[in-house]
């Protein structure tokens, strides 16, 4: 039996590549973290170019806050954030990402470029690293106030990562989704996204409730929302409000469901089933429902750090959510009369 070798550091290169492991599984992952960075910097208009389903090209440009010449090395740093100081900061966070490996890691895995202005500075810089050198360079640069990061050729020097890529339709599929599922979170800002110089969507700044519902109706198709009812309610400081999809609109896989608490979205077990009871007794067996839905609750009763892709979280009083959650959508649900679900609302679009 061989004699283990002694313990070393692993270099900071090496690092990134496996913290890369946890944060970048594809484009879509890429661009959930450039995005969330943006919203968090501020930003009101959001632009992503994609080529060849983000492998070859994504690129995120935001009007944000910016981040200062002296912080730009630092923004590609593990570890670096200026969203958290104290541990006691994760309880209250109610920013969209905060462990600060992002960009280091997809900085090691892609040629990353990364383009910022603030408000204050007479001209923007630019930081350029590449996975194998990972000594940023920071140049002068043109830009106006916001940030841009063009991430290039992703996973070029992790050949076995990028055989696990799929067709560009599927790629560009989750990285679609994925800005979709902000769009509904994010009703302040807008979004555009183009794939090989063609404009996919244009969701422009959604105020007031007409323009809410249609952006709804441009992420969900505008049949969901001609079937769906409205709902807000608020009870024992929590509030509900958004649409659920009529019983007749239900569909056969689990893939227009958007629950958000806080404005992040979820997909959590406790969730899931509260809204499988309500729709218990309405719904055929292997259907699912539709629906886009937003809690809000007191933050420091929810943790959203149980896992890495903050995709779960843990409520402190779950039963207390539990109920509401599936008392407010039975009786929302027991409400519809058969002929509410022959005539459907005007469509909003």
């Amino acid at each position: 039996m061989s004699v283990m070798s002694r313990i070393h550091l692993l270099s900071p290169r090496l690092a990134n590549q496996i913290a890369a492991g946890e944060v970048v599984e594809r484009p879509a992952s890429v661009a959930k973290e450039l995005l969330e960075n943006s919203l968090d910097s501020g930003a009101r208009r959001i632009d992503v170019e994609v080529e060849q389903g983000g492998v070859k090209l994504l690129k995120v440009r935001d009007d944000g806050g910016g981040i200062a010449a002296d912080d730009l090395p630092l923004a590609l740093a593990r570890h670096a954030t200026s969203k958290i100081r104290e541990l006691e900061d994760l309880e209250a966070v109610l920013s969209m990402g905060f462990r600060g490996e992002a960009l280091a890691s997809i900085s090691s895995v892609s040629r990353l470029t990364l383009t910022s202005r603030t408000a204050d500075a007479e001209q923007a810089w630019q930081v350029e690293t590449e996975g194998r050198d990972m000594q940023p360079r920071v140049q002068p640069a043109a830009h106006p106030v916001g940030t841009s990061v063009e991430v290039r050729d992703l996973f070029f020097n992790t050949p076995a990562r990028r055989k696990f890529l799929r067709a560009e339709k599927t790629e560009f599929d989750h990285l679609q989704e994925v800005i979709k599922r902000l769009a509904l979170a994010r009703f302040d800002v807008g979004f555009h996204l183009r794939h090989n110089g063609k404009s996919v969507l244009s969701l422009h700044e959604a105020g007031d409730e007409i323009s809410r519902a249609r952006r709804v109706a441009a992420v969900c198709g505008p049949a969901f929302l001609e079937q769906a009812l409205p709902i807000e309610i608020e009870r024992g400081g929590l509030r509900l409000w958004g649409w659920v999809g009529l019983p007749t609109f239900s569909r056969s896989q689990a893939d227009l469901q958007y629950f958000y608490v806080n404005g992040r979205m979820v997909r959590d077990k406790l969730v899931a089933h509260a809204v499988r009871q309500a729709y218990r007794d309405v719904l055929f067996n292997g259907r699912h429902p539709t629906f886009v839905l937003f809690l809000e609750i007191d933050p420091s009763t929810v943790d959203v750090n149980v896992h890495p892709t903050k995709h779960e979280v843990r409520f402190r009083d779950s039963r207390m959510v539990h109920d509401f959650l599936y008392g407010t959508l039975h009786r929302a649900l027991a409400d519809v009369r058969p002929e509410d679900q022959v005539a459907a609302p005007a469509a909003v679009m």
